[in-house]
């Protein structure tokens, strides 16, 4: 159970630091669109990662840096694009949340899966942190390494589905357009800092 315990909080503090995933799950929360297949593609990409880190993956992953080089650059990439999207939505005000289906401005089931996926797999903090760093600590529990990935898995799901089904409470704070500009300035600017971060190593 110790084991378990140090894996919910590990898993939890590094999934908190990841901030462009966080970001668009709060945002598909506030706006009730695709809520649970969103929770569920990162939910469903920690239990990979996790598990790979736990299983000793962390190691090959050392050996081929080329790996985590290439998702950087291809994260920086997607994250630019993003942040024109947000940009352009929170000037034109075109991108409310409880008016979405009125205004004909809802996201397709696809396309946010696709983009969750996007966040989360080409964010190489994603290789560094979940499977090197979970990976070399899981490996520090011996035997017990299995129930570390546990309570990581457990501290991701924990996290995801309070951030998702949470932001719900905030609907009635952002019924007017004007605060749902803000939110993509945020969300635009949020995106330019991890790219520019993601650029400069």
């Amino acid at each position: 159970m110790t084991a378990a315990l140090h894996g919910l909080l590990t898993g939890l503090t590094l999934i908190i630091a990841i901030g462009s995933q966080n970001v668009f799950v709060l945002r598909q929360g506030l706006r009730r669109e695709h809520v649970l297949a969103v929770v569920l593609v990162c939910l469903a990409s920690d239990v990979v990662l996790i598990s790979a880190g736990a299983s000793g993956l962390g190691a090959l992953l050392r050996a081929a840096p080329q790996v985590v080089a290439a998702a950087r650059w291809a994260g920086v990439a997607f994250l630019l694009g993003y942040a024109v999207l947000a940009a352009r939505r929170a000037l034109r005000g075109d991108g409310g949340g409880m008016e979405a289906d009125a205004r004909g401005t809802r996201t397709g089931r696809g396309a946010a899966v696709l983009t969750a996926l996007a966040l989360t797999w080409l964010n190489p903090h994603v290789y560094l942190d979940t499977v090197l760093l979970l990976g070399s600590v899981a490996a520090s529990h011996g035997e017990q390494a299995r129930l570390f990935a546990l309570g990581a898995i457990g501290g991701s799901a924990l996290w995801f589905t309070a951030l998702g089904f949470g932001a719900r409470r905030l609907g009635t704070f952002l019924r007017r357009p004007r605060a749902w500009r803000i939110l993509d300035g945020a969300v635009a600017v949020t995106m330019l800092l991890v790219a520019g971060m993601l650029a400069a190593g």
